[in-house]
């Protein structure tokens, strides 16, 4: 039976959060399990006037790739899929997996070059995010979930009830949801406005992370419904070399089908010079030396949607659990002034709701979980 909420998403996917216009080619993205979804954002695009291109991505193919690929195939950036990149308007990305944990056994080197086969794919896709937004150049993308029996099973919960959560939380509930992501987006640049001003940011908790951020002259982004979908988040490029500290990661660190629990980082100008974790350690380790910019942050950020409150292991809801705060080793988002490159972009989140602070410049913005202001997300 057709959900009819994937209609509503649809229609927010296409008109708010790309915007797509007549005659621009749309890319559509997402394993076969998605399909529902991608037609759903198919007919939409169609009705906006665009040029919707499906590809449906197979799960099996892809396991098969990174299972017995040779070392040249795992290396290889396919031409195609540069030139898809280079040529789009639109990327809108359908993200829905039937088993979440297929990579699970696979060597880790594997996946290292796996993932280093992507970065001159995803430098493409971050220069052209980064351009300014009257460019015509500038690239408009949105990545989103649909609920499957995978992911409900990972965050522990029946797929009526996943999917609930899912809708609930890009606020497809309500009568106007685009009405509803503008307003979250007042109260998130008050509170971006006031970080653009700010010169360190400090996070801590009881739990053994105290670490500072060098972020004076970074632009901080509002991310209100228009990238990732649901959305709910402030985040920026720290400098580079002016990271110092330690961050013990409260929830797993999930990627490329791993989940690797208890990470800690201890982070020396800029770089991680150590790292460690209870489950998949070998997994995180090559995921950081794949090449010289996986070590570096190239984001740090925090969460500011109070209507997620659950860990489901998806990072795409996880970060933005409003009362969190989110660190993503690898690449930087060129529009936060980020310079750093890598294959790598890796969020990992750390929860404050049980005790913990966030410090602009030594004051205390945010307390176990609550901003300080009343003006600024809640």
């Amino acid at each position: 039976m057709h959900d009819q909420r994937l209609d509503q998403l649809a229609k927010v996917l296409v008109h708010y959060s790309t915007r797509v216009r007549r005659d621009e080619l749309v890319v559509i993205t997402g394993a076969a399990c998605c399909e529902p979804a991608v037609a759903a954002v198919y007919r939409e695009v169609l009705r906006a006037g665009g040029h919707p291109w499906v590809r449906l991505v197979s799960e099996h193919c892809k396991e098969l790739h990174v299972r017995h690929g040779s070392d040249t195939q795992l290396r290889f950036c396919s031409p195609f899929d540069k030139h898809v990149i280079s040529a789009c308007n639109v990327y809108i990305s359908l993200w829905g997996e039937e088993n979440t944990r297929a990579l699970t056994s696979v060597d880790p080197k594997r996946q290292q070059l796996a993932s280093l086969a992507r970065k001159p794919w995803l430098k493409t896709f971050l220069k052209r995010e980064g351009l300014p937004p009257k460019d015509p150049r500038r690239l408009r993308w949105v990545g989103t979930q649909y609920p499957t029996n995978a992911a409900a099973q990972d965050a522990e919960m029946s797929l009526a009830e996943y999917a609930d959560f899912v809708f609930r939380a890009g606020k497809l509930h309500q009568p106007d949801p685009v009405a509803a992501w503008k307003k979250v987006g007042v109260a998130q640049q008050r509170l971006a406005d006031h970080l653009n001003k700010c010169s360190e940011l400090r996070y801590r908790t009881p739990r053994g992370t105290d670490i500072r951020f060098g972020i004076a002259g970074r632009k901080w982004i509002n991310c209100q419904g228009e990238s990732n979908f649901p959305d709910g988040e402030v985040f920026t490029g720290p400098i580079e070399d002016a990271t110092e500290g330690v961050v013990q990661f409260d929830f797993p660190a999930v990627t490329g089908g791993r989940e690797v629990l208890d990470v800690r980082l201890v982070f020396r100008a800029g770089r991680v010079v150590e790292a460690s974790a209870s489950k998949n350690e070998a997994f995180l380790l090559k995921m950081l030396d794949q090449d010289k910019g996986a070590r570096i942050l190239g984001e740090v950020a925090i969460g500011t949607n109070y209507d997620i409150r659950n860990f489901t292991r998806n990072t795409l809801f996880d970060e933005k659990i409003g009362g969190t705060v989110h660190m993503a080793v690898g690449a930087a988002y060129p529009a936060t002034g980020g310079t750093n490159e890598s294959a790598l972009h890796w969020d990992m989140v750390c929860d404050l709701r049980q005790g913990g602070t966030i410090e602009a410049d030594g004051k205390i913005i945010s307390r176990n979980g609550k901003f300080t202001r009343a003006e600024w997300p809640k």
